[in-house]
């Protein structure tokens, strides 16, 4: 497990595509790009980034054609990027990274730069998407950056404040079939008080017209906002689950008045509000007051949400507890020696995959009943004196250290609908080992694994004009640090078995992705 350290170290960008070998056969029909982003520069000159999500982005590109493949890679050249690599340091603050004023200026200019106000970063290194015929990497700030998703050039930084109402949005929009990109950011609302919104992305001829806010949610705290990394969606409803993970926005509103504080200073627990769920109509937009509550548990992705028989079914990749996991992310603890690694995840919360059901007619139950009729669950939901609805899981997936996590499904086909299987890349006390499958009703899993491979989140792309919901393959970048030759390659699965299919290896050493997307 030494060899994990390669995935969180710089690289260089490439000038050129450089062609694949390709051990196997690539199916005819997979013709496009699989595009990645992540952490590429984990240091600017003697300065080091504290935190896996420190690293300044870097975009990566493997084209496929007619059975050949390429690899491509360029930095994304963001604010934070070209002032780092300009001023040779570390210039606007990242999520666990204080940036620091200028050495070289003298001390009055580095006193008023502390109170200048709060310079929120736009390294757009999780995740990319497209918003019309556009693509755009982002991250979790108001920033989004437009890119080429062929040069990977890097063509606008776009503000969604000049948008939308939001102070920051999700890294994991939704994305309905005609192309309408939903999304979830908090804001102030009136009297100052703190709210979710639920907005619609317009970004093309009009967009200050057509972008626009489809609904409030309320906030459990007035200044403390949960932390929120992706959000639910149905064909008829949004689901926002709201955790104990918060972000003290009066810590935040003066941490850059002090010397060396950071993002992750922001954030506290909530160790007695538990976990919260939040449902809204999407049209009519309309929020639920229908108060849904279970114990406190970490979120970052939802796997899938439909609604079935008047119930909503909510699939998530939980971590149990208050505390929060970006705690156990630090760069100095994944690259620690494998026994250290362990004992720090053994401290962590524990990741499951839950089945949570939340039940719409609640009206003409008692109290103390299980509400969920469902007959293929053992998800409960019960309504207590206070009239809220108290929610007991299904688990379908748990092992010792073991996550199932960075989900992905046929999204096309099954976003917001009954669905069968996820894909999900396995994370063995937070180190990517392996590559799995579930099947959300049966239980049953699949698992591709190679010792000292490191795959990244699984991409499905469906076999054209398919029936069955798993037919297709998945897209995966590995990294074998310890190969001799071609230590990184593209990884095609095939989705019914995880059976490899091929490989296209090239002799570079590939850092750490997030997420990403198939382009056909």
């Amino acid at each position: 497990m030494f060899l994990t350290f390669k995935i969180f170290e710089t690289c260089e960008e490439l000038n050129e595509p450089i062609p694949a070998i390709v051990v196997g056969v690539i199916p005819e029909w997979l013709s496009g790009s699989l595009l990645r982003l992540g952490p590429g520069l984990f240091e600017v000159g003697a300065e080091p980034f504290y935190h896996l999500f420190d690293g300044q982005a870097l975009m990566h590109k493997f084209d496929l054609k007619n059975g050949h493949v390429t690899y491509y890679r360029k930095f994304v050249k963001t604010d934070a990027y070209v002032r780092a690599m300009t001023e040779k340091r570390v210039v606007i603050t990242e999520f666990g990274t204080a940036a620091y004023p200028d050495p070289c200026k003298n001390i009055f200019s580095r006193f008023f730069t502390y109170f200048k106000g709060i310079e929120v970063t736009d390294n757009c290194l999780v995740n990319v998407y497209p918003v019309g015929e556009d693509f755009y990497a982002c991250t979790e700030t108001n920033y989004i950056t437009k890119v080429d998703p062929d040069t990977l050039e890097t063509l606008k930084k776009v503000d969604l404040c000049d948008y939308l109402s939001v102070n920051g949005v999700t890294a994991h929009p939704h994305i309905e079939s005609d192309g309408t990109v939903y999304n979830l950011g908090n804001c102030f609302g009136k009297n100052m008080s703190l709210a979710y919104n639920i907005v619609n992305v317009f970004l093309e001829s009009d967009p200050i017209a057509k972008s626009k806010v489809l609904v409030q949610l309320p906030s459990s705290e007035r200044f403390k906002p949960s932390y929120v990394h992706s959000f639910g969606m149905t064909e008829n409803y949004f689901v926002f689950v709201e955790t104990p993970i918060k972000i003290n926005l009066l810590k935040f509103l003066t941490a850059w008045s002090i010397w060396g504080t950071n993002y992750m200073d922001c954030f506290e627990s909530n160790e007695t509000m538990g976990t919260w769920f939040h449902l809204a109509m999407k049209d009519p937009a309309k929020y639920i007051e229908h108060k849904f509550r279970t114990s406190a548990f970490n979120l970052f992705h939802h796997i899938n949400s439909y609604e079935d028989n008047g119930f909503i079914v909510v699939d998530l990749c939980t971590w149990k507890g208050h505390e929060f996991v970006y705690n156990y992310l630090y760069l100095a603890n994944l690259r620690e020696n494998w026994e250290e690694v362990k004992k720090a995840a053994m401290r962590a919360p524990q990741p499951e995959v839950r089945r949570y059901v939340l039940p719409m007619d609640v009206h003409r139950e008692k109290q103390g009943k299980n509400l969920i009729s469902l007959p293929y669950t053992t998800a409960t939901a019960v309504m207590r004196s206070d009239g809220t609805i108290w929610m007991e899981p299904e688990v379908l997936f748990s092992g010792p250290r073991q996550a199932f996590e960075f989900p992905q499904i046929n999204y096309s086909k099954f976003s917001g609908k009954n669905y069968s299987y996820a894909y999900g890349l396995g994370l063995n006390h937070f180190i990517p080992d392996r590559i799995c499958k579930l099947n959300v009703k049966t239980k049953e899993t699949w698992v591709w694994q190679e010792p000292d491979s490191y795959p990244s989140e699984p991409i499905f792309v469906q076999t054209p004009d398919s029936v069955e919901e798993d037919d297709g393959v998945l897209l995966s970048i590995v990294v074998n640090p310890g190969a001799h030759q071609r230590p990184g390659y593209l990884l095609i699965l095939n989705a019914r078995d995880l059976t490899e299919i091929a490989r296209a290896e090239v002799e570079v050493i590939i850092p750490v992705t997030f997420h990403g997307m198939y382009k056909p």
